[in-house]
This record gives structure tokens, sequence and C-alpha cells, in this order.
């Protein structure tokens, strides 16, 4: 009796392949894209018409660029949980269970899922950023300053989108996505990227400077004014770092539960 083996792709050509199926859903049902475009290019245009007149009189520049960045963010990490809405229905009609035995490296689920979230950040800070010169942000950083500026919400975002994915494959509520998103926006316009500083109370200002939004937004705001802010740019990538080794771990093994108790 011969046994065939099944053909071994490299994990990045899984990962594209599972990449593409989220893709192409989101091309038939466009919830995912128009929550991390539509939202934050509205959320944009709102502060344009109606917040930058008096941030120029309060600070003495419009922050455009901030805002710019705060949007990216904000529209990436939206995305990610309405693309995580359709785990627990997968998980449940056996879906999660069929990619588990199909001859595919087992990550290769999971990190395609991370590829698609990663390409989807990088078309909407690209969009966000088209809308905010239009509006008139002007980028002074040169190419890397721009090349690091779009690279920050992709790392930040497919972080994310690695917590947002633990917390769906472990919890059968969907009501604990929507905590999670309105608690991450929330983190992100209680930042300084909302207002400088000093203009927050003086007992609230260490957890607003240290909470990850604020490290990130300063330092995507840095870059796009020219310069390179160390301070910001060092903790943003230690939130990053940190969150990942530590949800990356336990993602996979909750991905392995969940495809395994479906079975």
């Amino acid at each position: 009796m011969t046994v065939v083996e099944a053909r071994r792709f490299p994990l990045a050509v899984e990962s594209a392949v599972f990449a593409g199926r989220l893709m192409t859903r989101w091309r038939r049902n466009p919830l995912v894209p128009l929550q991390s475009l539509l939202f934050p290019t509205i959320l944009l245009i709102v502060y344009y018409m109606l917040v930058s007149k008096s941030m120029t009189r309060l600070t003495g520049t419009d922050s455009l660029d901030t805002v710019v960045s705060m949007c990216a963010l904000a529209g990436g990490m939206s995305g990610s949980v309405a693309a995580a809405l359709s785990i627990p229905s997968e998980r449940e009609n056996g879906l999660m269970a069929r990619f588990w035995v199909m001859p595919v490296r087992r990550a290769s689920a999971l990190t395609g899922t991370l590829l698609a979230e990663a390409v989807r950040t990088v078309v909407a800070t690209v969009v966000i950023a088209i809308v905010g010169t239009v509006l008139g942000m002007r980028f002074h950083g040169g190419l890397l300053a721009a090349l690091a500026f779009a690279a920050i919400p992709v790392l930040w975002v497919t972080v994310y989108a690695t917590v947002v994915i633990l917390i769906a494959l472990r919890c059968h509520s969907l009501a604990l996505l929507n905590w999670l998103n309105g608690l991450s926006l929330g983190a992100v316009f209680a930042s300084s990227g909302v207002a400088p500083l000093e203009l927050f109370p003086a007992w609230i200002r260490p957890v607003v400077r240290y909470q990850p939004m604020s490290a990130t937004i300063e330092a995507m705001t840095s870059l796009a004014r020219g310069s390179f802010a160390v301070q910001p740019l060092l903790l943003t990538v230690a939130w990053i770092v940190a969150i990942a080794i530590v949800a990356g771990m336990l993602v996979m093994r909750s991905y392995r539960t969940a495809a395994r108790s479906a079975r």
C-alpha cells in the first residue's frame, strides 16, 4: 500500500491563502472595511470642521497630524473587533475544526488572519493619511519616517487583533468584544493626542502619559513632523512586544482548545 503525503507549502503561502479567504469575505460583507475606513474618515472630517479652530486657539496648532494618527489607530482597532465577531460562529459550525485537521500548518489560520488585519490596516492608514493631506496636513518627514508612520498602526492593530481573537475564542458572549472596543477607543481619546498632557488634571497625568495609546500617537506625530521622539517610540515598541508575547502564547493554546472542542 502506497502512502501519499500531502504537499506542504511554506507558512507564508498558507497564511496568504487564509488571508485571501478573509479578504474575499470582507468584499462580500464590507462591515469590516467600512468600520476601518468610514468611521475614522468621518471622525477626522468632523474634527476638522468642529474642533480644529478651537484647538488652534488653545495650543497654537490644529494638531491635524495627531488626529490622523488617532484615527488610524481607532479605525484599525474597531475593524479588528468587527472581524472577530464571526469567530464564535466559525467555532460553532465546525469550520474552525475543519481548518485544524486540514493538511496545513496549524498556525497558518491564525497567521493568515493577522496578515489580513495587517493588510487592511495598511490600506486604511494610507487612505486616512490622504484625507488628512487633503484637509491640510503636511508630512514633513522623509520616506523612512513615512514608512515608520504607517508601520506603527499596522504593528499595533496586529497585536490588538491577537488580543481580540483570544477573547473571542475564550468567551461565548459578543458583549465582551463590544466592551473591549469601547475600552480601546476610550484609551485612544483619553490620551495626550486629544490635548497636551499639561491640560489634564495632575492626578491622572501619569496614567495618560504611560498608557500605550499616548506613546503611540506621540511617536506617529513626531514622525509626521519630521522629528524623532525616542522615548515615545521606545515605549510604543515595549508595549507592542510585551502584549505580543503574552497574547501570542495564549491565543495559540486557546485556538487549539476551541478547534478540538468544536469537532
